[in-house]
């Protein structure tokens, strides 16, 4: 998967439509498409790297094709793709996923919410996959975690400006699905 080795903005359009799953204990896949990302990146403000390393962020400064998950607010977990160069400090926030693959598990772990409200958020997704902080710093190629190429190019993708920080408000860094 090299073309991680880009930077955040373009792997964050290049993710829409690829397929995101965590096996499960059992071996089952969950998961499903991409549909929403944003990029970061160590020059951007809102970036967790724009400080420098620290050991909450040094996952991001890593090696590209890595998962780095952070907790955010006192409650809620959100999962990124590393990307760029090591020592890049670049990642891309995994925001929403059309769910394709065990969306009853899914749903056990989201309280029954209707199927669109899922994974239609970073936390929501996190929650309905399950991941935490044990699993920063865990790669995309396997064994927990499977990126997948899509079948077919995804034709219409919004950019917009990302939501959700209080700097570096401008940039039109957050890719939709449409």
């Amino acid at each position: 998967m090299d073309f991680l080795e880009n930077n955040a903005p373009t792997v964050a359009k290049s993710l829409i439509g690829w397929k995101f799953f965590v096996r499960e204990p059992d071996g089952s896949l969950t998961g499903g498409m991409i549909t929403e990302t944003e990029a970061y990146t160590s020059e951007d403000v809102a970036s967790h790297s724009f400080r420098g390393k620290t050991p909450r962020n040094e996952v991001m400064f890593g090696p590209a094709g890595h998962i780095y998950v952070y907790f955010t607010y006192g409650m809620h977990w959100c999962v990124n793709i590393v990307t760029g160069d090591s020592g890049d400090g670049q990642a891309v926030l995994l925001r929403a996923i059309q769910p394709t693959h065990n969306l009853a598990t899914m749903r056990q772990r989201r309280a029954n919410r209707p199927d669109p409200e899922l994974t239609n958020g970073p936390a929501k997704l996190c929650q309905a996959l399950a991941i935490t902080g044990q699993d920063n710093g865990q790669s995309v190629d396997g064994p927990r975690f499977i990126l997948k190429p899509p079948t077919a190019k995804q034709q219409n993708i919004m950019a917009t400006k990302r939501i959700g920080i209080s700097q570096d408000k401008h940039r039109l860094w957050r890719f939709i699905a449409t």
